[in-house]
């Protein structure tokens, strides 16, 4: 299962599975205090701004105040005081609400009508339009913005809506160049590419996959220009250019108040009070945004220490292979939180490898192989947690081992390679410097010597011309040298353990043979351990001493590998096998399996397989299933193995 899959998955902790969708934007904002505070205040602003003028409609207007009561402090005839005219502040100040807000809306609604279409156009189609735009945002950042406002103002006098158009217009290139730079990666994502294919417009692209990924950097964005409208609004109406008196509005207080800042220092502190407290909850309400656009993501990796006791049925086989074993999993489980409770996406996995050996961990896509992969390295996507269990190597416990610790044991003696090598690749930089930096990490050699290893590598994973290789950009490489370069960055630090997940998915038959007789030979020379993540059983058959197959976050069998392909004694794994293309007779079509993966949280009670099994009886949906042992060295979670022996 991919990281985005285990994000993106229903969380529970009911084993039956109710389904509950992962908490959408608007629930994550609202769980943080500080976002619902400044929401529920700039929704009491605007709720005044919207009321205040029609309860009040004198304050509004040129009714003057009383000349007996003027600067007089907050009483209970007048809750903030008055002001140099005896009028009411408080009144003032909630009627001018409206005049203050309006400028901010007016300047925001310019900003991103400007700012979020041509931010997108730029950044989507590029070419002349990115250069057209570019130069249109450089013209307005070079001019003067408070000099060309005051132009405007002076040919339209105390115009609201000419003072704050002006001001959006001014600052839309800011925003138009954070709408592009999102914009950019978005572009480059295969389900862009996909969307072109199957024949969508690209303005349905943009409105539809586009804009909802960047509508987090837009939101922060229009919080802030929001803070910073209000603030120029208010200095705007200080100078009286933006209102005529007598009307109110907040700078506009300010300036009153600073006429008589001697005689009544109280007058200045309402609006001043009113508008830091605004600016204040539309900067923290766009800190709230950010953080609630990006926590799925950033949460770090939590690990506990509980144990879980393994099951009874597999326990004295466990017992028996740690000894020797250079890696050991026992009873690990990994789960990602939720609102709604817990979910497990895998449970209580076991297996182990030894010395040397390569071993396959086998399933489809959605199984739970990559998460089962990481967690080893302490490194389970998103959220996750390890919930119980244990990961043994070289009879050292990983789980809940410091992060500098397990920062010894990454990359030095457990090694990782991805499925996809251009995006493990630094593009900034070069090969060799990439190499060179991960030898001088784990053996702390000179930087002369860290690039005469890498050189090495590249000769060591059969790349020709390995100095040419080293001058060169991830982006110049093939997807086979590519998976080479990859290879041999996992070697810089001579690991005992390489865990390889899905190493030639992306490349073509030929240079998938070549990778793995690269690896083969690799094993063989430096005697080191493989953990193959893959859905090929012609990879298993190639390389593999053992398999260990996985359906729905569980180990449902594990033997040798001759034992699987002559005799499997789980569904799943015949079912798998049967899908074989390379075994599929020329006159008949492919066996497919009935339905797909359950998602993590719906599993179903039982049998986790037994909604796609032929074998499937009552029993196996009443209660969930332990491993079994059939035979020597052979293990399945199924209690009709013995009807898959009948069958051969």
């Amino acid at each position: 299962m991919s990281a985005t899959e285990v994000a993106f998955a229903p969380v529970s902790d009911d084993p039956a599975g109710a389904v509950t969708e992962a908490p959408r934007f608007l629930r994550r904002l609202l769980r943080k205090p500080i976002a619902v505070a400044c929401l529920a205040y700039l929704a009491v602003v605007v709720g005044v701004a919207i009321v205040a003028p029609f309860v009040l409609p004198d304050v509004a207007g040129e009714q003057a105040g009383d000349l007996l009561a003027v600067r007089q402090g907050p009483s209970w005839n007048h809750l903030l005081g008055t002001d140099t005219l005896g009028r009411d502040v408080l009144d003032r100040l909630l009627v001018g609400s409206r005049v203050t807000m309006v400028g901010v809306a007016e300047a925001l609604f310019v900003v991103l009508a400007l700012g979020v279409p041509l931010g997108l156009a730029a950044g989507f189609f590029g070419g002349r339009v990115d250069r057209v735009v570019g130069w249109l945002a450089d013209l307005a950042f070079s001019m003067p913005a408070i000099i060309i406002i005051l132009v405007v103002l002076s040919v339209f006098p105390q115009s609201m809506l000419a003072g704050m158009v002006t001001l959006g217009v001014l600052a839309a290139p800011g925003l138009m160049r954070v709408v592009r730079s999102a914009t950019l990666p978005v572009r480059e994502e295969l389900y862009i590419a996909a969307a072109r294919v199957s024949g969508l417009s690209r303005t349905y692209i943009i409105g539809r996959h586009v804009l909802p990924r960047i509508a987090g950097a837009v939101i922060v964005q229009a919080s802030l220009l929001s803070a910073a409208a209000l603030l120029v609004q208010s200095g705007l109406a200080f100078l009286n250019l933006l209102v005529a008196p007598p009307a109110p509005s907040w700078g506009g207080m300010i300036a009153d108040a600073a006429t008589a800042i001697v005689l009544q220092p109280w007058l200045i502190w309402p609006p001043g009070v009113a508008i830091a407290l605004t600016i204040l909850a539309f900067g923290l309400l766009g800190d709230a945004v950010r953080d609630a656009t990006t926590e799925r993501w950033s949460a770090p990796v939590r690990r506990k220490k509980q144990r879980r006791a393994p099951s009874a049925a597999s326990a004295a086989v466990r017992e028996t292979t740690h000894a020797q074993a250079l890696l050991s999993i026992d009873g690990l489980t990994v789960a990602f939180p939720s609102p709604a409770g817990r979910i497990r996406v895998i449970e209580d996995v076991s297996f182990q490898i030894g010395a040397g050996e390569t071993v396959g961990l086998v399933g489809e896509s959605g199984c739970g192989k990559t998460v089962t992969a990481m967690a080893i390295l302490g490194l389970v996507p998103g959220n996750g947690e390890i919930e119980a269990g244990r990961v043994v190597f070289d009879s050292r416990e990983l789980v809940g081992l410091a992060e500098r610790e397990l920062s010894r044991v990454r990359g030095k003696e457990i090694a990782l390679i991805s499925q996809e090598p251009m995006i493990s690749l630094n593009p900034v930089f070069r090969i060799g410097w990439q190499l060179a930096e991960a030898v001088q990490r784990h053996h702390g050699v000179s930087r002369r010597a860290a690039r005469a290893r890498a050189r090495e590598l590249l000769r060591q994973v059969r790349l020709p011309q390995p100095e040419i290789v080293a001058r060169r950009y991830p982006h110049q490489l093939s997807g086979g040298m590519a998976q080479r370069v990859a290879i041999a960055r996992a070697l810089a630090g001579e690991p005992r353990l390489l865990i390889a997940d899905e190493p030639t998915t992306a490349l073509d038959v030929t240079v998938q043979a070549e990778i793995l007789d690269l690896l083969r030979e690799l094993q063989r020379e430096q005697k080191m351990a493989i953990l193959l993540v893959t859905h090929d059983w012609g990879v298993v058959a190639d390389i593999c001493d053992r398999a260990v197959v996985m359906y729905a976050g569980q180990i449902v069998e594990r033997a040798a590998s001759l034992p699987i392909f002559r005799q499997p004694l789980h569904p799943y794994t015949e079912a798998l096998l049967a899908s074989n293309p390379q075994h599929a007779p020329e006159d008949r079509l492919l066996p497919t399996i009935p339905g797909m993966v359950p998602k993590p949280g719906v599993w179903p009670t039982g049998c986790h397989f037994h909604p796609r099994c032929t074998y499937a009886t009552a029993a196996c949906r009443q209660r969930p299933i332990l491993l079994e042992q059939p035979a020597a060295d052979r293990e399945t979670r199924c209690i009709h193995y013995d009807r898959l022996l009948a069958t051969r």
